[in-house]
């Protein structure tokens, strides 16, 4: 772990020394709490409540401290230290601009805060972000500010760090510095009006036309996701509904799956793949005594080679342990656990 913390540490002072260049702002010594893996950060008590496995670090605004675990991945990590020390840089100023600030800090959009924080830690290119601004276009809906604002359809990382893209590419950088101190004093609306000369409404229809323009052409003669297969399963209309890492079974007859549907658990499903008809749950956290969660962000499951059992990670007291499953007792016949090894993700069986 000593040397995972000090490259963090190297990483931290590079993004300290373009972040300050960009913002044009300097602070005194702030704390970074890396943590071994995921399932020691979860465990944190930095902050008041436990990050879920979604969550790749977090910044905590009583003493702008970054808390993040390693991840094995140095570009994730270099991201998630750039992205949180944005934060730190957004906290520091608020605090020392007025004494109201970080109450205003608080009202201000999430498109607006986490976009930021997206775009100076991954640049205006990013094929994820280009990913749903492709989409919208497509959907032809393409949101304006106010829905931005208030409609949480509109994932505010992606949406933010486009948004932000386009205003740098027009105005520079320094315009999305500007916009976020201004805010502060003035309020959104205000602040970009001050900044760029045109009000969000007159900015929205601008930033909707210039991506229907760069997308529009790219989409020609591209199949449609609809067309590529038949759904077998879907979600319905909540906006956390997911089905998730879906894995066929070896004779093509089941797919296994995390799944929302459940109102308190990610849970694991199985299902008819040709029907999508649920057979079964086949675990639960909330049912299950034995595991406190399922882990399924950056996993999934496998199956045996006869397709008579299902292997799958779960999560114990901060451990990551295999769970080898039934499939048709729903028993979990076997745990193992990875003596030296803190966190697993995915899993092959031979």
């Amino acid at each position: 772990e000593s040397l995972a913390a000090f490259d963090a540490g190297r990483m931290a002072e590079r993004w300290y020394t373009r972040h300050s260049e960009t913002f044009s702002h300097q602070f005194e010594r702030k704390s970074i709490v890396l943590y071994a893996d995921h399932a020691d950060f979860e465990q944190t008590n930095v902050i008041q409540e436990s990050p879920d496995q979604a969550t790749g670090g977090v910044t905590e605004g009583m003493r702008d401290r970054v808390v993040l675990p390693f991840t094995g991945s140095y570009k994730d990590n270099d991201h998630v230290i750039g992205h949180e020390l944005v934060h730190v840089f957004q906290y520091d100023i608020a605090e020392n601009g007025d004494v109201n600030g970080l109450a205003r800090m608080s009202t201000l959009p999430g498109w607006l805060i986490e976009g930021m924080a997206e775009y100076f830690s991954l640049g205006r290119n990013s094929p994820l972000t280009a990913m749903w601004m492709r989409d919208a276009v497509e959907r032809d809906s393409f949101p304006t500010i106010k829905q931005l604002n208030t409609d949480p359809r509109f994932f505010p990382y992606r949406y933010g760090q486009a948004l932000w893209a386009y205003v740098a590419g027009r105005w520079g950088e320094r315009s999305v510095v500007d916009i976020y101190r201004t805010s502060l004093r003035l309020g959104l609306d205000n602040a970009i009006t001050r900044v760029l000369g045109e009000t969000p409404d007159s900015l929205s229809a601008d930033w909707a036309a210039a991506n229907k323009a760069l997308y529009t052409s790219q989409l020609v003669g591209r199949t449609k996701p609809q067309d590529a297969g038949q759904p077998v399963l879907q979600t319905g209309r909540k906006l956390a509904d997911m089905n998730v890492s879906p894995v066929i079974s070896p004779d093509g007859q089941y797919v296994a799956f995390f799944s929302s549907r459940s109102l308190f658990s990610i849970d694991l499903y199985l299902a008819d793949a040709k029907t999508g008809r649920i057979i079964r749950k086949l675990a639960s956290p909330a049912s299950d005594p034995h595991f406190d969660a399922l882990n399924f962000v950056n996993s999934s499951g496998a199956w045996s080679p006869d397709g008579k059992q299902f292997a799958f990670m779960v999560d114990e007291d901060g451990r990551d342990d295999i769970a080898i499953l039934d499939v048709v007792t729903g028993k979990i016949e076997r745990r193992i656990g990875v003596p030296g090894v803190g966190a697993v993700t995915g899993i092959s069986w031979s």
